[in-house]
Formats: structure tokens, sequence, C-alpha cells
């Protein structure tokens, strides 16, 4: 789950004239480039230019610019399963799978996400790692006895191996997912 950046105030580039800045010249047909701030890891500046001809010379103008995380270009979104997809996502794995009981409107499962998404990129190739929203898929959550959220399961086989409850560290949920490894 990827944060929301609501506001950032950067003072324009000429306030730092001794700052590095790096820029990176995009490849795409809208000519984006990047500029790296050396003090804020993670954030880039990518300026938007527009291409626009006049006669035999060609003029670029920048219109604007998006200040971008660079981390969501490596983040992994943990896939959601629906009743539909259960049976063969979930117990037809031949690894090991975690699965997070959610919902929308529950605050220690946002506090949760990251850390499923971290050990879902972490475990990658040995673990399956997917969410159930319990609102949408409530048949799932009954047959499992989910009265609390989040919710974590482990199943191996087919078969429900581990349940861990409620809003829990990275180390609680990797001393379970080892055992089943």
């Amino acid at each position: 789950m990827a944060g929301v950046l609501e506001t950032l105030t950067v003072p324009r580039a000429s306030a730092f004239p001794s700052a590095s800045f790096t820029t990176v010249a995009g490849a795409s047909v809208s000519r984006h480039s990047s500029i790296r701030f050396s003090q804020f890891r993670g954030l880039k500046i990518q300026q938007n230019r527009c291409v626009a001809s006049l006669g035999s010379t060609t003029k670029f103008s920048c219109r604007g610019s998006r200040i971008v995380c660079e981390a969501q270009e490596t983040a992994v979104e943990v896939a959601g399963v629906t009743d539909a997809t259960w049976k063969s996502l979930v117990l037809e794995s031949d690894s090991p799978v975690l699965v997070e009981f959610w919902a929308p409107w529950c605050g220690p499962c946002k506090m949760i996400h990251p850390l499923i998404d971290k050990l879902a990129k972490q475990y990658a190739g040995k673990l399956n790692c997917y969410k159930v929203n319990t609102d949408e898929s409530p048949s799932i959550a009954t047959q499992y006895k989910i009265r609390s959220i989040p919710t974590v399961i482990i199943f191996k086989n087919g078969e429900k191996k581990d349940a861990i409850i409620g809003a829990v560290p990275e180390s609680t949920l990797t001393t379970s997912i080892e055992k089943f490894l």
C-alpha cells in the first residue's frame, strides 16, 4: 500500500545554489525529465515538458512539474482474493500462502498493510501473499471464523496452519512464516 503525499513545500532550484541536483533524461515522447534532491531521499521532481514546433525550430517549454516518490516504482502490490479465486490461489497453491483479512474502514488494517507488502517482497518466490476484503468476500471470512481484523492466516497444502490476530510487529509475522517455509 502506498502512502499519499498531500503537501510538500520545496523551494525553487535557484534557492539551492550549492545543492547537488541530478537530472535524469526521460525517453518518452512527452520528454519528461527528473531532478533528484540530495536532501530529500526517495523524492524527485519530474518536469513535464511540451514540444512546440515553430517553423524550422523546435521549442521546449516547461508547463509544470510533479513530485514523484521513487519507491512507487519498486512497490509490490499484494493481490486481492475473492470468492471466485480463493480455491485456485490459496487452497490449491503449491507454496505456503499468507492471507490478510481486512476491511477499508479498519484503522489497524491500514497500519499492517505496508508490513504485508514488505513481507510479500521479502519472501517472493517462497510465499504467496494475498488480501481478502471481508466486506466484499464475507463468506470466506465466515468459513474461517474471522471475528477480528486484521487477521493473518498462513496456509500450507490448502490447510490453515497458523493465525495471527491484530496489528502485530514484523517479528511476530516473520516467526510464524518461517515455521512453514
